[in-house]
């Protein structure tokens, strides 16, 4: 995934390790119920102390 992104590829990820997943994210949303929450940068939504509690354990 990193040597795609390098190389300008966009990629839809849709993963649910969402540790792994937001650290390699430009932009990352949150459903709930089908329906998007939140967005944000992966870097800033992985600091998000909301998106921490519900999904990442604290």
């Amino acid at each position: 995934i990193e040597q795609l992104r390098r190389e300008g590829v966009t990629v839809f990820l849709v993963e649910q390790n969402a540790n792994q997943a937001l650290k390699l994210a430009d932009r990352a949303y949150v459903l709930e119920n089908g329906r998007i929450v939140m967005h944000d940068t992966g870097a800033a939504l992985l600091t998000n102390p909301k998106v921490r509690d519900a999904y990442l354990g604290g």
